[in-house]
């Protein structure tokens, strides 16, 4: 996972990539805009992520996350 202060970036272990627009808030939080993620990135960028692709990427991201991490919420 990589970002800056208005997106963050997830790499999963398939070679997919998804880029998600948010904000980052005071005290290490960083909030995704839920419908930002429509399409991978590329090369798979003419893939649309399907709903179940988005909860999985939430689950994986809450099950990574600790407090030595950004905190990452999903709107």
């Amino acid at each position: 996972m990589t970002g800056s202060s208005s997106h963050v970036k997830f790499d999963l272990e398939n070679e997919y990539a998804v880029k998600a627009e948010g904000e980052m808030l005071v005290g290490g939080q960083f909030v995704v805009l839920k419908d930002s993620r429509k399409n991978w990135e590329p090369p798979h960028e003419d893939e649309k992520l399907s709903e179940a692709e988005v909860q999985e990427i939430i689950q994986q991201v809450k099950q990574n996350t600790n407090e030595n991490t950004v905190q990452i919420s999903f709107e």
